[in-house]
């Protein structure tokens, strides 16, 4: 079921989102009516419906959107809250400014089960207004289609200067040598559980990963709030251990951080 600002989305408001793609979203994972990062997702809505609509947005409004549609389910799942404005005017997007609380929810991935490591494929790409967790996927999702028939996992996205940034809908960090989580110093999207590992844990930096820093890392991993860490098992040719105990340790750090009621 699709709820729109707390009530049964209307079919004419998911055909305006279809059509004109325009608006942002977070993605959450709710366990048992609580969410970890809760305060992190609902700030993320607030400043992207500035950037993006240039108006305010009730952070407690949302949080009662979703715990309408979540707040009483049991078990694991996902929620999407995505903001957009269904009378948004392909020819005059600037009056664009009503914005509304979509939620939709999925299953969680992996239903509990442990995920495989992952082999990635690095592709040039650039996301546009990386900062912002906006609607317009096409690009990630034309070269995550690419890796996938080349035999890949995923795809590992790196700038015109061959700098890693980020994953398609997650991001990376690497252990070096020392055992220091090494954060790609780019353009990315601050994930919530990326985030959440880096407010709570020492021994993080941010450094610029070229071809030959990566080659010398360790281990790598991904984080999303689908997915929480899953270790990378390559990176192209380079291949990577996937029981480092550091990579072990941030998983657990991750479990260990306490939810916040719905």
């Amino acid at each position: 079921m699709a709820t729109l600002n707390g009530s049964p989305a209307p079919l004419a408001a998911l055909q305006a989102l279809a059509l004109t793609n325009y608006g942002h979203f977070t993605t959450m994972a709710v366990e048992d009516g609580a969410v970890r990062g809760l305060a992190l997702h609902l700030a993320r809505l607030a400043d992207d419906c500035r950037a993006v609509f240039g108006a305010e947005l009730d952070p407690e409004w949302v949080r009662e959107c979703v715990r309408r549609e979540a707040g009483g389910r049991p078990g694991t799942f996902m929620v999407r809250v995505t903001v957009f404005d269904p009378e948004l005017d392909l020819t005059a997007p600037d009056r664009a400014g009503r914005p509304c609380v979509l939620v939709t929810t999925r299953p969680a991935p992996g239903a509990g089960r442990p995920l495989p490591a992952l082999r990635v494929q690095r592709l040039a790409f650039h996301r546009e207004a990386p900062s912002v967790k906006h609607v317009a996927l096409f690009g990630q999702l034309r070269l995550r289609r690419a890796a996938r028939l080349a035999g890949f996992d995923d795809v590992l996205f790196t700038g015109v200067d061959g700098l890693v940034s980020e994953g398609c809908t997650w991001n990376v960090g690497f252990v070096d040598e020392a055992g220091t989580v090494v954060w790609p110093q780019a353009p990315v999207l601050p994930g919530i559980t990326m985030r959440l590992l880096r407010a709570g844990g020492d021994g993080h930096v941010s450094a610029p990963v070229t071809d030959g820093r990566l080659r010398s890392m360790r281990a790598a991993f991904a984080t999303s709030t689908g997915i929480g860490v899953r270790a990378v098992a390559a990176v192209d040719d380079i291949v990577f251990r996937t029981d480092d105990p550091v990579v072990g340790a941030l998983r657990e750090a991750y479990a260990a951080v306490p939810p916040d009621r719905l």
